[in-house]
């Protein structure tokens, strides 16, 4: 018998992020942000530095944690809400929440949700839903129908009292929801979303204080040049008005995303201290993780679109599970976080999902619970479809050295992580790297066809990946 058969089968609680880097945790140890509370989870249980998503846009990825399938493979593109319409995971589409409902978890909901414009987590297997975007919104019209924020994305000090913000509003509503299901006799998952670190970032005192422009730490890749980039990279800046920041300018909006980041880390502190105080320490599994990165002033640029760099495809994700998670652990396995959970979620509460459901990702119970790593896994897929600007497709591949980015509609991407960790100089048309390109492309393009990716369907692009014709 296992660790976990001898543990029962776990309350499971989920704390999700919004556009958090993974380099922007203390744990991580590579930029100054304060987070006690989410570096003791890590310290606690098991820090993973290899963690990527899948598809850095919002929406999508939110639907693909709820199947666990690439969201290319049904359609889901873009946001619902960017005005270009796009299909979206129906509730009649499976739904892990309710194989765990079905076997006798208690399961909530709280936050964001950005799955379906129609349909709200209550028709995905979850009993209990607590809008805190919709409810917020309506308690700061009522009490400060004044409030005005005048500084748009690029954020401003949160004239609202600490309690009464956006991150620390969402965290008691948690609570509350955590004190029901803790009452219950059966196990219980509960997802908690923030909305932050999300641009704009609005910080409220006494963290809107923590940090001057003098503490934001210039990123490796702030020195770009855009040259022998695609075009759209250079456009984005133009889109957002930023072509002439330089770090002076960045400066205190990174200063305001940590400040932002370090207040939800107090708000993550607070629900965690609940679980203790509730004496479900030892019998929860927590995972805390983000739907992507951001760019932040990363390569100068601004939010996540047309990119598959590091700032946005790599992300934080730590668990901790006492007793059965060894404490302290860290582990440089690649990971797909919001393809890979679904199966490890299941197979961690011994459940399985339907014969005819196919996961694109895979459990990493044994890495969790058995330290036994699966080395099997030699590449990261991600995709991108476009929106906001408009519509641009990418597909990358990343292994532990290179990074592969197909721009059906632009110059492509080559970059050599050993010696260009900040992607930098772009080697597509180098022809030393001819033989490393050509093998990245082939595995790229069985890897898309395995999970139903629709742009390797025809002929066409079909030809820019395995006959070369393209740079």
């Amino acid at each position: 018998m296992n660790r976990t058969e001898r543990q029962g089968r776990p309350n499971v609680l989920i704390i999700m992020a919004d556009q958090l880097r993974y380099d922007c945790l203390g744990y991580a140890g590579l930029v100054p942000v304060v987070t006690p509370h989410i570096d003791r989870l890590a310290s606690e249980g098991m820090w993973f530095e290899a963690a990527f998503c899948h598809i850095p846009v919002c929406g999508p990825s939110r639907q693909s944690f709820v199947c666990g399938r690439r969201p290319d493979a049904f359609g889901a593109l873009w946001n619902a809400s960017m005005g270009l319409k796009v299909s979206s995971l129906e509730p009649t589409a499976y739904s892990w929440t309710r194989t765990l409902r079905e076997g006798g978890y208690l399961c909530g909901y709280v936050g964001k949700w950005d799955v379906h414009p129609d349909y709200d987590p209550l028709a995905y297997g979850y009993e209990e839903y607590i809008d805190t975007r919709a409810l917020h919104g309506a308690m700061v019209r009522e009490r400060y129908p004044k409030l005005a924020y005048a500084n748009g994305y690029f954020g401003e000090t949160d004239p609202l009292p600490l309690e009464l913000s956006s991150t620390h509003w969402t965290a008691a509503r948690a609570g509350e929801l955590l004190g029901r299901l803790a009452s219950s006799e059966g196990p219980w998952h509960l997802r908690v979303n923030f909305e932050e670190p999300h641009p704009p970032c609005r910080p409220a005192e006494p963290f809107a204080g923590m940090y001057g422009p003098e503490a934001a730490v210039p990123w490796g890749s702030f020195g770009e040049t855009f040259e022998g980039k695609p075009y759209i990279q250079r456009q984005q800046l133009r889109s957002w008005g930023i072509e002439s920041f330089g770090w002076e300018d960045w400066a205190p909006i990174v200063a305001r995303y940590y400040a932002v980041i370090s207040q939800l880390d107090d708000a993550v502190g607070r629900l965690l201290k609940q679980l203790d105080d509730l004496g479900l320490r030892d019998s929860t599994w927590v995972v805390f993780t983000t739907d992507h990165g951001d760019m932040c002033g990363g390569h100068r640029m601004m939010d996540k679109h047309y990119v598959m760099y590091e700032d946005v495809v790599r992300v934080p994700l730590a668990m901790r599970w006492p007793g059965v998670i060894p404490a302290g652990r860290r582990t440089s396995e690649m990971i797909y976080h919001l393809l890979d959970l679904p199966p490890t979620i299941l197979d961690i509460c011994q459940f399985s999902a339907p014969q005819d459901h196919h996961f694109h990702g895979r459990s990493f119970k044994n890495l969790l619970v058995e330290e036994k790593p699966d080395e099997s896994r030699q590449e990261i897929v991600a995709s991108y479809n476009g929106q906001q600007f408009g519509l641009y497709t990418q597909r990358m591949i990343r292994t532990k050295e290179w990074k592969y980015v197909w721009n059906l509609t632009d110059v492509d991407e080559l970059y050599d992580l050993r010696r260009d960790p900040h992607e930098l100089r772009n080697r597509i048309a180098d022809p030393d790297a001819v033989p490393i390109l050509r093998e990245l492309r082939t595995r790229l393009y069985e890897v898309l066809r395995r999970d139903g990716d629709p742009m390797v369907r025809n002929d066409w692009l079909k030809r820019q990946l395995l006959e070369g014709e393209k740079y």
